[in-house]
């Protein structure tokens, strides 16, 4: 049985500790948490776009009008 501990404990007492690490710990932690912060911001990003509105079909549609307008302008 695992029991979880919380402690309230400030940034200022959070940052001590990890000056206290040695430099390989600080730099696997400094990673964790930038893993942390892109995974939180990339899924914030797909919630945003997330839509039922969008098919294959209506995406297949729109990449043709695109192709079509450009090989018009290339054809100017």
């Amino acid at each position: 049985m695992k029991t979880a501990l919380q402690v309230d404990i400030t940034y200022e007492q959070v940052l001590n500790l990890v000056r206290q690490l040695p430099t390989k710990e600080k730099i696997k932690l400094t990673k964790d948490l930038e893993k942390e912060a892109i995974d939180s911001k990339l899924s914030g990003l797909l919630k945003m776009f997330r839509t039922q509105e969008l098919s294959l079909k209506t995406i297949n549609e729109e990449v043709e009008i695109v192709r079509q307008k450009m090989y018009e302008k290339q054809k100017l």
